[in-house]
């Protein structure tokens, strides 16, 4: 049975969509199953993976509001299969509201394709609203970009307090599988000392990779196209 990992930080720009990608994109070329599910209502990771949104037929509102079968929805890439998202989800939170479960939509959808899968990511919107919680119900693990600049761990003791509050009353398998530091760059004493209260704050579940400042990193979504 796969995983399923929730990418979540609800500060924009921390580079969520990027590690989401690029996950996707090294797990396949590594010969693994994997499924990206884009939950983001700006779709960057849809595109990301070279998929046109404005030429799909269903995306992941379409899953999770109307019912369409996933395997409808999933369209398959060079770089690992995609369930897209679109612009029509920004409003999904709303009409998930007065849905019985509501919590639990996106894990309805995601554990028929479960079994196919070695790994699941799921992109998260920049927010900590009914869509992230959605994706928190839905996942095994957490995985928390963090960038490394000033303002890094703000925001970070709601979204542990979400994340302890999701754990205790919806999804008690939940985990923190870890925090990756984005955006690193070893020529600043900034970046280190950043790196540090990180890690002084997370302890062992910040992983000793860090991801560099790269220029290829920033131009690889123009050409529809993961880093590798």
């Amino acid at each position: 049975m796969g995983k399923i990992i929730a990418i979540v930080n609800q500060k924009g720009g921390v580079g969520k969509t990027t590690t989401a990608v690029n996950l996707t994109a090294a797990l396949t070329d590594l010969g693994k199953r994997v499924l990206l599910c884009d939950f983001d209502p700006q779709a960057n990771a849809t595109s990301g993976m070279g998929v046109d949104k404005r030429k799909i037929k269903y995306s992941s509102y379409d899953v999770t509001i109307n019912g369409v079968d996933i395997q409808s929805a999933i369209v398959g890439t060079q770089f690992g299969d995609v369930l897209p998202s679109s612009a029509d989800l920004a409003g999904a939170g709303v009409e998930l509201i007065g849905t019985e479960d509501r919590e639990h939509q996106l894990k309805g959808a995601l554990e028929s394709v479960k079994d196919s899968y070695d790994c699941i990511f799921v992109d998260c919107p920049p927010s900590l609203e009914l869509l992230t919680l959605n994706a928190l119900c839905a996942a095994d693990g957490i995985l928390v970009p963090v960038q490394c600049e000033y303002y890094a761990l703000e925001g970070i003791a709601d979204l542990m307090t979400t994340i302890k509050l999701t754990k205790k009353r919806l999804n008690p398998e939940l985990e923190i599988q870890g925090i990756v530091l984005t955006m690193y760059d070893g020529r600043t004493n900034f970046s280190e000392q950043v790196a540090a209260e990180v890690e002084k704050f997370f302890g062992s579940s910040v992983y000793k990779t860090r991801i560099p400042r790269n220029v290829r990193i920033a131009e690889a979504p123009s050409h529809g196209e993961p880093v590798i």
